[in-house]
Order: structure tokens, then C-alpha cells, then sequence
């Protein structure tokens, strides 16, 4: 056995995989799709089995030549006569009577054999035989050299001169051309994404004709794709059975504008797949024949609203660049990235994100949502204790929990880390007006299982600490926050306000951290004991200020004083040149990565997503953007992320606004594959007046007392000069 699973790792490492994922993806749809086609299918074995014949062939025929013996002898007329080298003439022509006569043909001897001992007699008697036997090695002198190919005889002979002719012009002429005619054909129609050109074409109308598109139209726009059209489209189909399947899962579905006359949204194939998106969003059943093509329309329905993500963005920047036109609202590409979502999991967009996980039903969902446990995200599930989670959900039996469980476990917790900087100025956290922005954001994946874990381990430990702070002040269990959801808004504000206070009494300017707070993003970093600290800070200001207002008071000579500021300005000297060295570090740092990310070539391959209705392995891919919510606009176009594995560092940059004040932006982190695990972190950004350009820079700009000093050392010169004459005269 132990040899027979030996043998079975290198031959088949994807039954091996599908076998590790059994017990988490083993009920969702394209895992059970797989397992049916590694069984049912057998061209994959033949393809292998033809492929180690022809090897195995291969191998035997270059056995074959190896082992035959190149006949290959160099013509030497001393070993013909069975002579040594040098032998004299009249030993050669005793050795040729005698060999004469034993293989003469008249005496019955071998003729070849004979003609051979001729030649070479002659080679060696007659002098210029011999010479070019000598230099050539041939009697005759230099042979000429010829080369040839090996081809069928059927083609170099002249009868079938014709035949030839005409294979060839077919070849080279006809079947050439059209194949290259053929795939050139096909290759303009789609473009770098394999999406048909035409689509594209669509889905920039739409948006230009539709800014600010709800999640009706949205369906419709994605089902009239060119994709769906059996006239572009060999593999999408329409079936005479469809005149009565079609309308009758339209009524069960109600009103999708079934009415609405607006090409091609009333023409057959899009009204057929926008049915069939929306069956697979309502999780209803179908027959076995509008199955195969739901699961077609399905499968193409991720790639197709990448893609009109990509037109909104197209559109947004030519908007932004020209003007003339309104670009697509912030709300119609969010709906694009949510629809993805829906039709990832099959979900409408009012239900529960809990119905992602097996086994949930709508009836269950009673349990969650009650005023006991309150739950209503995935969140607020991984948050519950196992007592209270085992107690809500005791509709399931113990191997469906466990299964729950671990499924539940393997979905994505996402970790974001924003630094927010100028790359190219002087000064990388003072963000002027019009410069370029980049927002350097960290994500790190995890397992919800692992932040579980933590969860479980740090919960006795939070427990003694709100008894302990429960008995020094009374109410501070408030304080204890998830690990992965937000502060509360009070606390936000409450420290706010706090800050606000501090930096009004405080006449000096603030350190480091006040400044990164500036320019860096604020929020999900409010701590409980943040005022404590700040008041701390407060006070140590107030005594150090009052320390050094009494140490200047008994400063009377001014040398301490000048001995003072001359330290105090060697500190800021060096301090700055600290300063510069860090900020040269970090943009070498940043150029060396981006070089690196230019050079490396990662994986799309992520971690596969737990789809129960999706009828393709789909891994987990991720968006990121920035936009103002306020005005519904985007401010940096989304970035598909679709590396992230453990961590992964995405740069987004874009141009402050060219007026000067505080702006409030969010940094999003979007799921192309989850429902309700999407992430918005507040962005603040203090915008400043950007420095005014130098006329004359400094160094050009020669002292007055600079010039007077070298006219005096030119004139004391000249007047040594001339006492050097005098001198000598």
C-alpha cells in the first residue's frame, strides 16, 4: 500500500488536492462538478497514455542507433596489398603477382576483391597515384563534396511532378492564408481580457447613457452582453424548449421588465440570460437543459462586470481629464462589484450574509436575529462564545456545526494598514495642493479561525480587566471592542475633541505623532486610554515649559545665551540631516519595490472561495480603491488585487486638491467574492498651500561682503605686484 501511495503523488496532485478540500468545499457545486469529471471523463487518461507510448518509442529507436556500428574504413592501399608502410617496389609488385593469381577471376578468384588489389598496385607504382594518395587520400586526387536531403522517392519522380506542384500551392497559397485570415479574425473581436470588443463597446453606452445605475439596469446592461448572443457566441445556445421553460420561470420570478422595448434588452437571448441570472440569484431550480446554459451564463458573468468596472473607470478619467460629459456615479461601480458578489454565492442583494455558510436556511435565520444573540453578520457569529453559538444554532446536529465551523473558519479576515505620503517631495507628509499622493495600503490575510483563536485566548484577560476597572470606575466593559469591527463613534468623537482641546493649549507645535495624524489616516486606532496619555503629555509640557521659562530667567550673560542657540541649532542641524537620511531610505526602499513588482510575475492563484452555487473554482480576489463618499466620486481608480496570499502592499495614488483645507476620504477594500466582508477605513487629508517656485535660486546669489572681499584681494594683489617692480627696479 505504502509503495502503491508512493506512486499515486506525482501522477494525480489534483485528486490529491480535491481531496484536501473535501471537508470544506466538498458540498459546494464546482467541487462536485469536478469530481464528476475527473471520473467521467476519459480523454485526459488517453492523452497520457499517448503521450508515454510515443515517448516509450522514442526511446526505443534511439536505442536502436546506438547500437548500430558506422561501416566507415579510410582507404589504405599498404593494408589492401598486406604490406607495412614504406615497402619497397619491387616488394610490392612480387606481393601483387602473388595476389594476382589467387584472386584473378580467370583463376577463379573474386573480381571486387581483385579490382581493389589493381588499384592499389597501381597507387603505389605510379608516382602520381602516389602523390595523391599522399595528400588527398584518394589515388584519383580531391573528390568533390555533396550534400543531399533525404526525401520520399514518390516526390522527386517525375510523374507525380504535378501532384507535388499542387499540394504545395494549396499549402503555401490557400490553407495558409485562410488559417492566419482566420485567427486574425477571431483575435481583433476580443480584447486583452477575452471579452468581445462589441460588449465593451456596449457597456460604455450604457454607462455614458446611465451615470447613476441601480441594480435592475445593472442586469440588464450585464445579460444583453454580446457573450449570451449565439450569433457572436458559438457556445451560447438557444433551444426551441426555451419558448416555454423561459416564461414560465418568468412568472415565477414577477417583475423583471419583461415589457421594456429597448434593444437588445428585448431581444431573446438577453431576456433568456438576465431569467437565468436571476433564477441563480432567487437559488430556484431549473431543468436539466436551462442548467448547462445557467451555469454557462454564470461562469462568464465575473469577467463581464470586471470589465464594465473598467469602462466606469475609463470613463471617470476621461471625464476627469476633459470634462464635457458626467462620469458614471461612485453607487454604479460599487453595485458592479456587488453584483459580483450576489452571483459568486446566489444571493439576492436583501438577504442575509449567513445564508453564504451550508446548511443556513431562511427559516433559520429566526434564531440569529434574536434579541438574545442579535446576530446578523459573519462577524457577530465569530464573535459569539461557543456556549451561546452551540445553544442558537442546536437546529443543527453536531457533524453539520462542526461543518459550519469550519467552513465559517476558512473565510478571509483582512487586515488594512494605510501610510499616506508625497513620494517625490521634500518633505513627504506635508501634502500641498496639486501634488501627487500615494497611499500605501498593507493588507494582511488571515483565517477567521485564527482570529478566533486570539479571540478565545485574549477573553480571559479582558474579563479581569473590566472586573478591575469595573471596581476603579464603574463602566468600563464599553470600552472592549471586536477585533475586527470598528470603535464606536462616541469614543471617535470624544477623542477628537480631546485632541482639539490639546492642541489649543499647547503654543509649541506638535511632535511626530500629531503630524502623521494630519496627514495619515485616521480612525480604527482610538484607544480607551488615549486621554489618560494625552493629558499625561499635557502636564509633562506644562512642567518642562515652566522649567525652561525658570532656567532662561537665570541665564543673565548673554555668552550662556548665545552658547544655548548655538547647541539648539546644531541639534536642529542634525535632527534634519536624521531626518533626510530616513526620507531617502524610504524612497529607495519604495523604487526598489516597485522595480521588483515590475520584474516578479505572482500566482493568481489565491485561496479557493466557498461558493455553494457557483459552477467554477473561483479564488478570492480582492478590490481596492479610494473615493469621497460625500461626493460619490472616485478618487483613485480601483485596483484589482488579486496576489493576496498571506500580505500583500498596493500603492494608489492621486493628485491632492488643488485648494487648500481638510478632506474627508475612505479607503475601501471590496470582495469580489463575499458578501459582508467588505472594509472602509476613513482617510483624512490636510491640504496645504504649495510652496512658491524660486526666481533666483540661493546659491546663485553671491553675498555683497562675498564680492567686496574678493575686489579687495584682487586690489591688495595688484598693489604687491607692483612693489615687486619697484623692488626690483
Amino acid at each position: 500500500m505504502s509503495a502503491l501511495s508512493h506512486s499515486v503523488h506525482p501522477v494525480f496532485p489534483e485528486q490529491l488536492r480535491l481531496k484536501s478540500l473535501r471537508r470544506v468545499h466538498g458540498r459546494c457545486l464546482w467541487y462536485r462538478l469536478r469530481l464528476m469529471k475527473s471520473q467521467q471523463s476519459i480523454v485526459p487518461t488517453l492523452k497520457k497514455a499517448a503521450l508515454l507510448f510515443g515517448w516509450a518509442v522514442f526511446l526505443l529507436l534511439a536505442y536502436k542507433v546506438s547500437k548500430l556500428d558506422r561501416e566507415y574504413q579510410e582507404y589504405n592501399p599498404y593494408e589492401v596489398l598486406n604490406l607495412d608502410p614504406g615497402a619497397s617496389l619491387s616488394e610490392i609488385k612480387k606481393q601483387y603477382r602473388v595476389l594476382s593469381l589467387k584472386f584473378h577471376p580467370d583463376k577463379g578468384g573474386d573480381e571486387a576483391t581483385f579490382m581493389r588489389i589493381a588499384k592499389a598496385h597501381a597507387a603505389l607504382t605510379n608516382e602520381q597515384s602516389r602523390q595523391n594518395w599522399e595528400n588527398y587520400g584518394n589515388p584519383d586526387g580531391p573528390g568533390a563534396t555533396s550534400f543531399g536531403i533525404a526525401l520520399p522517392a514518390w516526390i522527386v519522380d517525375q510523374k507525380n511532378s504535378m501532384l507535388v506542384l499542387l499540394v504545395y500551392g494549396l499549402a503555401f497559397m490557400v490553407i495558409l492564408p485562410v488559417v492566419v485570415g482566420t485567427w486574425w479574425y477571431r483575435s481583433i473581436r476580443y480584447s486583452g481580457d477575452q471579452i468581445l470588443i462589441n460588449t465593451t463597446q456596449l457597456f460604455m453606452h450604457f454607462m455614458y447613457k446611465t451615470p447613476n445605475m441601480n441594480m435592475k439596469r445593472l442586469a440588464m446592461v450585464l445579460t444583453a452582453a454580446f457573450e449570451f448572443d449565439p450569433r457572436s457566441n458559438k457556445e451560447a445556445t438557444i433551444r426551441p424548449t426555451d419558448n416555454i421553460e423561459v416564461p414560465q420561470l418568468i412568472r415565477e420570478l414577477g417583475n423583471i421588465n419583461v415589457k421594456k422595448k429597448e434593444p437588445p434588452f428585448c431581444y431573446p437571448y438577453s431576456l433568456k440570460a438576465r431569467v437565468l441570472v436571476l433564477a441563480h440569484l432567487a437559488r430556484m431550480d431549473v431543468s436539466e437543459e436551462l442548467e448547462e446554459d445557467q451555469r454557462f451564463v454564470v461562469r462568464k458573468s465575473p469577467a463581464l462586470l470586471q470589465e464594465m468596472i473598467n469602462v466606469g473607470c475609463q470613463l471617470t478619467m476621461m471625464a476627469n481629464s476633459r470634462g464635457g460629459f458626467h462620469a458614471p456615479r461612485l453607487v454604479t461601480i460599487e453595485n458592479c462589484m456587488k453584483l459580483t458578489q450576489m452571483i459568486v454565492q446566489g444571493l439576492q442583494e436583501s438577504k442575509s450574509p449567513l445564508l453564504q455558510l451550508p446548511h443556513f436556511e431562511e427559516e433559520h435565520l429566526r434564531y440569529c436575529i434574536s434579541k438574545k444573540y442579535k446576530v446578523r453578520s459573519l462577524q457577530d457569529l465569530v464573535s459569539l462564545k461557543d456556549s451561546d453559538r452551540r445553544s442558537m444554532l442546536r437546529f443543527l446536529g453536531e457533524e453539520k456545526y462542526d461543518e459550519v465551523m469550519a467552513v465559517l473558519g476558512s473565510f478571509p479576515h483582512i487586515t488594512m494598514d494605510t501610510k499616506l505620503q508625497v513620494l517625490d517631495d521634500e518633505d513627504s507628509n506635508n501634502i500641498t495642493a496639486g501634488s501627487i499622493v500615494t497611499v500605501t495600503v498593507t493588507l494582511t490575510r488571515k483565517r477567521m479561525a485564527e482570529v478566533f483563536e486570539k479571540e478565545q485566548e485574549s477573553t480571559p484577560c479582558l474579563a479581569e480587566e473590566a472586573a478591575t476597572t469595573e471596581e476603579a470606575q464603574g463602566d468600563a466593559s464599553k470600552s472592549k471592542t471586536k477585533v475586527w469591527q470598528n470603535k464606536s463613534k462616541g469614543a471617535k468623537k470624544t477623542a477628537k475633541s480631546k485632541k482639539k482641546k490639546l492642541t489649543k493649549k499647547k503654543a509649541t507645535p506638535a511632535p511626530a505623532k500629531t503630524k502623521q495624524a494630519n496627514g495619515n489616516v485616521a480612525g480604527n486606532e482610538v484607544v480607551a486610554a488615549s486621554t489618560a496619555v494625552a493629558k499625561e503629555e499635557e502636564e509633562e509640557a506644562s512642567d518642562k515649559g515652566s522649567e525652561s521659562d525658570e532656567g532662561e530667567a537665570n541665564k543673565d550673560s548673554p555668552s550662556e545665551r548665545d552658547e544655548d542657540s548655538d547647541k539648539q541649532s546644531d541639534t536642529e542641524v542634525d535632527e534634519m540631516a536624521g531626518d533626510d537620511e530616513e526620507e531617502w531610505e524610504a524612497l529607495q526602499q519604495s523604487i526598489q519595490r516597485r522595480e521588483r513588482a515590475l520584474l516578479e510575475t505572482k500566482s493568481k492563484v489565491t485561496h479557493p472561495v466557498y461558493s455553494l452555487y457557483f459552477p467554477e473554482e473561483k479564488q478570492e480576489w480582492w478590490w481596492l480603491y479610494i473615493a469621497d463618499r460625500r461626493d460619490q466620486t472616485l478618487v483613485s481608480m480601483p485596483y484589482h488585487v488579486c496576489t493576496l496570499k498571506d500580505t500583500e502592499e498596493v500603492e494608489l495614488k492621486f493628485p491632492a486638491p488643488s485648494k487648500t483645507g481638510n478632506y474627508q476620504y475612505s479607503v475601501i477594500l471590496r470582495s469580489d467574492s463575499y458578501l459582508g466582508l467588505d472594509q472602509i477605513k476613513p482617510l483624512k487629508l490636510e491640504v496645504h498651500e504649495a510652496k512658491a517656485m524660486l526666481d533666483n535660486h540661493p546659491q546663485w546669489d553671491i553675498p555683497d561682503t562675498e564680492e567686496e572681499d574678493e575686489e579687495q584681494e584682487d586690489s591688495d594683489g595688484i598693489e604687491e605686484s607692483e612693489d615687486d617692480d619697484e623692488d626690483n627696479d
